[in-house]
């Protein structure tokens, strides 16, 4: 799925984004903190965001993206309404967490890391949720869904 960023459209968001860098850039180490602020207002770091940052901060650009890139806090691209994670992690992999990750992609005809086209629901296979009693477990958002079966993944996905 592609994303434009549509400058009109975002022009009340940039004018936050430049408040944001104005109080920061006298800040020792004041990029992580305005990229995470970007990211609220934003929901993402577009390139058009980070060259904003850029040129406020006098930061290369190719800084800025290194570090948007690294951290997995941080997404070059809209992300949805709710984010599932399935988890892939051994306990849950061996449980059938792989057929119920299938079964959400072809529900939401997405694939891993991408976003429906109504942003409504973001997919991640994860490592290692920590509930490996509970295996196989996704959560959506704050919500975790534990011993699942392939069944259930309609029933759930159509609570939200």
């Amino acid at each position: 799925m592609d994303f434009c960023f549509d400058w009109k459209e975002n022009e009340e968001k940039i004018q936050e984004l430049k408040e944001v860098i104005e109080s920061n850039k006298v800040k020792k180490g004041s990029l992580m903190p305005v990229l995470h602020e970007a990211q609220k207002i934003f929901g993402y770091l577009p390139i058009e965001v980070q060259k904003v940052i850029s040129e406020g901060l006098n930061v290369p650009l190719a800084e800025i993206y290194g570090v948007a890139t690294f951290y997995s806090q941080f997404s070059l691209i809209p992300k949805g309404q709710y984010t599932i994670g399935v988890c892939l992690g051994t306990a849950c992999y061996v449980r059938g967490s792989q057929e119920i990750l299938d079964e959400i992609k072809k529900k939401l005809d997405i694939d891993v890391g991408g976003t429906t086209k109504d942003m409504k629901f973001t997919l991640q296979a994860t490592r290692c949720l920590g509930a490996c009693g509970l295996a196989p477990v996704m959560t959506i958002n704050e919500d975790v869904y534990g011993k699942l079966k392939v069944e259930e993944v309609s029933d759930i996905l159509n609570k939200y």
